[in-house]
């Protein structure tokens, strides 16, 4: 009999009342020891019903003074008991029962690697049609696709992620080598990692998901990592546009920001210049992104292929303006009156 070890679910929270439920939820119905189950709620302020959901299902719950969501995780780090620790945003929903199970099992099989992570998004007809939409491309960032560094499953490459790296199939899941040729945009959304690891990796007050593995490689020259063939749901915007631009825009200046201080390693800019210059030239020229919304929609008919266009056009003129105005003016974006 399998004995599982203590798992502590890292959760950052900011009025976000209107997705917690179901993420809390999902938890408590797992098919997993409940005594070994740490829920840590790190909260910057809340003003809704967030903390009483929160205490609904017993959470521990942490101050985030910071706010967002990066020094949210590093609180709750540091208030955690659990051997591992998953990386769960408030709108992430765990699939099914067996979701922890299938995260834990092959750690407790393979001491070399650092981490699990699910290797694709789960598509759900009743969701908005950017959840959707999200989850049909396999991220929440369309310049991702143009870059290759994605990490979940994308339909129109069939490919959970185009960096290269040493893989073997395990059968339910991949067991994965990466090193200096790359790494793909590994670490938020239901990944877990082990908190010896977190802890010997991540320092000051934040925690920046992606960049933890991105940072080990270029001290170590590579890392194992395991890719669990079953997804994760993630709310991300439904079908609210307004929301999807002003996301767009506190990535990039949140990521210049801390960039200027020297907060950030994972190289954006330096992992594909050719597909950063794809990607303007395939949203300047509007066929490629039609085409690939058409090619989309053919492997798998859902309307929400159809956002795709403008979720380019989107990012290219939230990205274009937030790095010509992060040369003047570096700082994050504010968090007054943020919710999900």
């Amino acid at each position: 009999m399998t004995e599982y070890p203590k798992i502590s679910i890292l959760t950052p929270t900011l009025n976000s009342e209107s997705v917690l439920e179901d993420c809390l939820k999902s938890i408590s119905i797992q098919d997993y020891p409940k005594e070994k189950i740490e829920i840590i709620i790190a909260d910057g302020g809340s003003v809704d019903k967030t903390l009483e959901i929160a205490q609904k299902y017993g959470a521990v719950i942490v101050e985030n003074r910071l706010k967002t969501g990066e020094a949210g995780k590093k609180v709750a780090l540091d208030h955690s008991t659990g051997e591992f620790c998953a990386l769960i945003d408030s709108d992430n929903i765990l699939p099914d029962e067996k979701w922890l199970k299938e995260m834990i099992e092959p750690l407790l099989n393979h001491s070399e690697a650092v981490g699990s992570e699910p290797w694709k998004y789960t598509w759900r007809k009743k969701d908005g049609f950017i959840t959707r939409y999200c989850a049909l491309i396999g991220m929440n960032d369309p310049l991702v696709h143009f870059l290759g560094n994605y990490d979940r499953m994308n339909l129109l490459t069939g490919k959970w992620t185009e960096v290269s790296r040493d893989e073997k199939d395990m059968g339910d899941y991949l067991l994965v080598n990466f090193d200096n040729r790359g790494i793909p945009t590994i670490g938020a959304n239901g990944t877990v990692f082990r908190k010896s690891f977190l802890k010997d990796n991540v320092r000051g007050d934040y925690l920046f998901d992606i960049d933890v593995l991105a940072e080990y490689v270029q001290r170590n020259g590579s890392v194992s990592f395991i890719k669990v063939k079953n997804g994760i749901i993630h709310t991300f915007c439904e079908s609210n546009i307004g929301k999807f631009a002003k996301k767009q825009r506190r990535r990039v200046k949140d990521f210049l920001y801390h960039r200027s201080v020297g907060d950030r390693k994972y190289d954006w800019e330096g992992s594909n210049s050719f597909g950063i210059l794809k990607f303007i030239l395939s949203c300047v020229l509007v066929f490629p992104l039609f085409f690939q919304a058409f090619r989309g929609y053919f492997k798998k008919k859902d309307f929400a292929w159809f956002f795709h266009p403008l979720a380019c056009w989107i990012t290219l003129w939230e990205y274009g303006w937030g790095y010509i105005f992060g040369f003047f003016k570096k700082e994050e974006i504010t968090r007054e009156g943020w919710g999900q």
